[in-house]
């Protein structure tokens, strides 16, 4: 039974971001972009069932994770500090002091994705956090220049700056020491179609 949910979770996130794809060349944008919310919820409701948790110290670091990325966001939005002077459309659904909630979750996401795709290598949790940092980084490379198209986030100087990415990096191998920590191993399978699957649309639209 396990098995039939993982191949239908995997099939429903592929299904997502490639009609995604599709509808908004065909012009259908105004109506699948604002459904990205939605999308990234049940991703990782999806991610965090299969995962599995097992430990109330596992959910415990999920949650620091939303706490971490929320509150970086939160510094970044209100004082330009961090990542460089931006703020937020309204496609990334509900936002307080700013910052959509959604990214809280985007943090929390990203870091389980990647996390899990390194957590079997057999090097020292300090190198596995570097390579997991620099999974995150590298799809964010690809995310920016969509990210005003969709009414995700605007940057104030019209393009990411550099501390954006080098922020991006520390921040995230921060977190990746946490979940070598006090997580590990996680859902191989499911987190690598995630992340691939992400990966996709945002390099379809780089080139687009």
């Amino acid at each position: 039974m396990r098995k039939h949910i993982r191949v239908a979770a995997i099939a429903l996130i592929w299904l997502f971001h490639i009609s995604g794809i599709i509808g908004i060349v065909l012009g259908y944008e105004t109506w699948f972009i604002p459904k990205t919310p939605l999308t990234l919820l049940i991703s990782f409701i999806l991610l965090i069932l299969l995962y599995p948790m097992g430990s109330m110290i596992k959910y415990a670091s999920v949650l620091l994770f939303f706490a971490i990325g929320f509150f970086v966001e939160w510094i970044g939005v209100t004082y330009g500090f961090l990542f460089g002077e931006y703020y937020y459309g309204n496609n990334l659904g509900t936002k307080i002091g700013g910052v959509p909630l959604m990214m809280g979750i985007t943090w929390s996401m990203l870091v389980l994705t990647s996390g899990a795709m390194v957590s079997k290598l057999a090097i020292p949790p300090a190198f596995k956090s570097i390579i997991g940092a620099a999974l995150m980084v590298f799809l964010d490379f690809f995310i920016e220049p969509s990210a005003p198209t969709f009414d995700f986030w605007y940057w104030a100087i019209g393009h990411p700056p550099l501390i954006n990415y080098i922020s991006w990096f520390i921040i995230s191998f921060v977190m990746h020491l946490i979940y070598h920590r006090y997580i590990k191993g996680g859902n191989l399978d499911i987190s690598k179609h995630l992340y691939l699957a992400q990966l996709m649309f945002f390099a379809f639209f780089y080139v687009y």
